[in-house]
């Protein structure tokens, strides 16, 4: 039987966790800090638990350097509830902006108020999503979903890769080329916001940073660009500028923790901004469920239900490794790391250009998800592939069942000394491979 040092695991997510944390939660499961209850046992409410939430963001804030503007918050559902969580309170925030200009305007004429909100929604709300990979189409999709009672073309799909790639995800087009909403300075009413998945898991694409044309600021709500990023599967491998964002949320399961918490880091001044739950009903807005409602989760200090506090507490090691590991450099040390071991798997994979064909353009190829097919997805080969990695213990290779081929997840987790076994496995493999025969390739 193997030992977790024999094995090599890349799966995409749940992903591998440093073994010290999985031993250390090993004792907190059974005995937390001999308390003689296990971390999955402890109320919610208790102070141990505040004590556990409070320490989980003060490490987050640190490794981020995440600014007193922003709070964060702990969630369910992984980033597909953040798709419709995004949408229902952003849309909240933009309708409570207009109330607030009609209420100048209109003083307490609620009818007028009422009427001019209602008629600016039908006419001037737009939702813009970048779409370069599965998971900023299920987002997009999900938009277009929850705002079909109002009518369509409330979502504006500013790019679509696809249209410039043959059909398939694996590039992201000039940003020359986008079609963002216009602001008002531009002649235009400005989106409620503009979405993109910084890494697209599926797919292997990732955005080298925030794109320029969303690097700006205004100090005019109107021309203002809010700025939402799903960065689950990218989440702590490198820098970011939190400050240019109005929402960055991820999923746990990649590089932060295990299942069940997803993370979301919202601007403070939105979580002020939401009209009443009959106001926007009144102008034919769903308001966000409570369980999905940013403003209600931080009034509560992420504890409106039961949260799981050992997963917190995952996280919370996690993040206390990187800093102890890293020390001064933060996450420029992670952020290195990632792009070390990300280049020694490209360097195989392009030293074999006639048996590897990395998925994504070389221009926005993804450290953490690194996607390839063999031979031109010759599928016998891919599968000897696969079943000759796993006798070598190399696991979680296989490429999305969506779309096929090999991927092998770079995540923090994953040691260099994983990678380096990956790529002599690749190495070795493309020596022994042989072309396919015509019959082969049919």
């Amino acid at each position: 039987m193997p030992s977790r040092e024999d094995v090599a695991y890349f799966g995409a997510g749940p992903a591998p966790l440093p073994t010290v944390v999985l031993e250390k939660g090993a004792e907190a499961f059974v005995n937390f800090e001999n308390t003689g209850l296990s971390l999955a046992e402890i109320s919610h409410r208790s102070q141990t638990a505040n004590r556990i939430l409070a320490d989980t963001k003060a490490a987050l804030a640190s490794l981020l350097q995440i600014p007193d503007s922003h709070e964060i918050l702990f969630m369910h559902g992984g980033g597909s509830a953040e798709f419709s969580a995004v949408v229902l309170n952003m849309v909240a925030v933009w309708v409570e902006k207009r109330r607030r200009k009609a209420e100048t305007e209109f003083g307490g004429d609620e009818q007028k108020i009422h009427d001019t909100v209602k008629s600016e929604l039908r006419d001037k709300l737009r939702l813009d999503y970048l779409v370069t990979g599965s998971w900023s189409l299920k987002a997009s999709q999900e938009a277009a979903n929850l705002l079909e009672p109002l009518g369509k073309g409330f979502v504006n799909v500013a790019v679509d890769s696809r249209q410039s790639n043959g059909g398939k995800f694996g590039t992201i087009p000039s940003e020359d080329t986008w079609n963002l909403t216009p602001s008002k300075s531009q002649g235009g009413q400005s989106s409620s916001f503009v979405y993109y998945c910084d890494n697209e898991t599926v797919d292997g694409v990732e955005f080298p940073g925030l794109p320029k044309c969303l690097d700006q600021s205004s100090s005019d709500p109107d021309n203002e660009l809010l700025v939402v990023a799903d960065m689950s599967s990218n989440f702590l491998s490198r820098r970011v500028d939190v400050s240019k964002y109005a929402v960055i949320f991820g999923g746990a399961q990649k590089n932060i923790g295990i299942t069940d918490v997803t993370l979301v880091i919202v601007r403070k001044d939105l979580l002020s901004s939401y009209p009443s739950s009959s106001f926007l009903h009144a102008v034919g807005v769903w308001s966000p469920p409570t369980i999905l409602n940013w403003s209600v989760i931080a009034k509560n200090n992420s504890l409106y239900n039961t949260m799981p506090i050992f997963s917190i507490w995952i996280a919370g090691e996690v993040m206390r490794g990187l800093i102890a590991t890293h020390g001064e450099k933060g996450l420029k040390g992670q952020e290195d790391l990632a792009n070390q071991k990300a280049k020694v798997i490209y360097d195989v994979l392009d030293t074999y250009p006639d048996v590897y064909q990395v998925v994504p353009h070389r221009s926005v190829r993804s450290r953490m998800n690194i996607c390839f097919r063999i031979r031109q997805g010759n599928a016998e080969q891919e599968k000897a592939f696969l079943e000759y990695a796993e006798a070598q213990l190399l696991q979680g290779l296989k490429g999305h069942r969506s779309v096929g081929g090999i991927r092998a997840s770079n995540y923090n987790a994953v040691p260099l000394k994983n990678v380096q076994k990956l790529a002599a496995y690749l190495a070795d493999f493309a020596r022994k491979s042989k072309p396919a025969s015509s019959a082969d390739s049919s």
